[in-house]
């Protein structure tokens, strides 16, 4: 498995949050192998995408 994250996207913490919850519905609640892979790879985009506090 790869740690490199990749560069931040365009997209908003909210826009991210809302695909995140989306495989989570799609998934039922539990996740397979890939879909996990794929919820990694969107908190990282989101957390590059949070605003940070000051």
């Amino acid at each position: 498995m790869s740690t490199t994250v990749e560069p931040a996207s365009d997209r908003s913490a909210d826009e991210v949050n809302e695909e995140i919850r989306a495989l989570w519905f799609r998934s039922g609640g539990t996740l397979s192998g890939e879909q996990r892979e794929e919820y990694r790879r969107l908190v990282l985009e989101w957390a590059a995408a949070a605003p940070q506090p000051a």
